[in-house]
């Protein structure tokens, strides 16, 4: 009997959908004017123009990019999605609630605090309270062993602040934070403090370290509290170094997602890698001594270090060369009796299923085998929240396809395969 293909164990709505948005989304003709169509629809201000009051332009979104992405704007819709992933044999999620802020320069450099006065309690009001509310929300639609990705810039003009200015965060900002990852780890929920823009990235990296010091070190070899790296920018490795050796120092495990990087768009040129090669290598060197627990060339000890401490690890990428290095590792460690790094794969939703879709097979076949193999735990990433709250998150996803250009072919053309490979399967002409 022939092999079964990856893609094979997604629907056929699935594929044909995924085969129209990547065609568009490689395409030099289609993808200029779909980008500047959909930053008008996620920085709108008019009812018309907004999927969240045109129910016309809802519901065309809502069939159609909305749902490649996006989990649901409910808890019985984002319980729907996570259920059939999990089916497909998945082994669970990572979802975030959709709202965010990516600012402008001058924006950034017109942040001012909220204060103490009513300025202050409309921001509590009308930004914090109901980010909190929304993640905590978040927090309940998954199930023990998920993971909830946390925006701090969801919180609004207050964490804006505090963030670019690296200091703590507010006292509101802060009772929300906790409240939210209490919640978690009472419910064995893992959260991911997301990347976001270099503006205001060394302020997430501090609060971060603080939350991972304070949760991460009550279960030795267990993280609540992820921090991401992006290893397309050339600071990376150094910073963490650093993360490493405080979590050393402190006694607790770092949490680690280890992602390419997502803001091209936005963030300077001069602090990101001169090639994709450059990035290929940072993240493929950085991934090695993760899963090793050893410093090596590219991912280098800070000074004075020598030990390794615990970490976990969510392998976030969407190459496949990447990823198959990684799985021979773990799979020659594993047939070495060594000890083994707590690792995940994630991919986004609607983006790289041949490469998520490769590993949840490669699992399915490995657990029905009698040697001791190693069995990749495969997750998607997924927002939910209105159509119109996932607009932001849209338009980052299809300006990343723009800066991947070769990689949304390669899932094109492997789309175009699969349904190609069906077609011919109807008529008799192929397994």
């Amino acid at each position: 009997m022939p092999k079964a293909t990856p893609l094979s164990i997604l629907p056929l709505s699935s594929i044909i959908r995924s085969l129209t948005i990547t065609s568009i989304s490689s395409s030099t003709l289609l993808l200029p004017p779909s980008l500047y169509i959909m930053a008008r629809l996620a920085h709108t201000n008019s009812p018309i123009l907004s999927p969240d009051t045109n129910p016309i332009l809802r519901s065309f979104l809502k069939r159609t990019f909305y749902k490649q992405f996006c989990a649901g704007e409910n808890a019985t819709e984002v319980h729907s999605t996570a259920n059939s992933l999990r089916s497909l044999g998945f082994s669970g999620v990572i979802l975030a609630y959709a709202k965010e802020v990516v600012l402008s320069d001058s924006q950034h450099a017109a942040l001012s605090s909220c204060g103490d006065d009513s300025t202050a309690e409309q921001c509590i009001k009308e930004e914090i309270i109901p980010w909190a509310n929304g993640t905590m929300e978040t927090v309940k639609m998954t199930r023990p062993g998920d993971f909830v990705a946390l925006k701090f810039t969801g919180a609004g003009s207050q964490a804006l602040f505090d963030l670019s200015q690296e200091t703590g965060p507010s006292k509101a900002l802060r009772e929300a934070i906790d409240s939210i990852c209490d919640l978690a780890e009472q419910r064995d929920v893992k959260l991911l403090f997301d990347a976001e823009q270099a503006a205001i990235q060394k302020g997430i990296d501090r609060w971060t370290l603080q939350y991972m010091e304070r949760y991460n070190a009550k279960t030795p070899g267990r993280a609540t509290v992820y921090g991401t790296y992006q290893a397309y920018l050339k600071a990376t490795p150094s910073v963490l170094a650093r993360h490493l050796k405080a979590a050393r120092e402190g006694g607790f495990t770092l949490g680690v997602k280890l992602v390419r990087g997502a803001y091209l768009g936005s963030d300077p040129r001069h602090l990101i890698h001169d090639s994709k090669a450059d990035t290929d290598r940072h993240y493929d060197g950085i991934a090695e001594s993760l899963c090793r627990r050893s410093y090596g060339p590219v991912l280098q000890a800070a000074e004075g270090e020598t030990q390794f401490p615990e970490v976990n690890v969510v392998l976030a990428g969407h190459n496949i060369n990447s990823v198959r290095k990684a799985k021979a590792l773990r799979q020659a460690q594993k047939e070495r009796s060594e000890k083994q790094t707590e690792l995940v794969y994630a991919q986004l939703q609607g983006m790289a299923d041949e490469v998520s879709c490769e590993l949840v097979q490669a699992g399915i076949a490995e657990k029905s085998k009698k040697v001791d193999v190693d069995v990749p735990k495969v997750y998607k990433y997924l927002v939910w929240g209105t159509t119109g709250e996932c607009m932001k998150y849209l338009l980052r996803r299809a300006q990343e396809n723009k800066d991947a250009v070769q990689r949304t072919r390669d899932g094109r053309d492997a789309m175009a395969g699969e349904l190609w490979r069906r077609m011919r399967r109807i008529v008799g002409l192929g397994a």
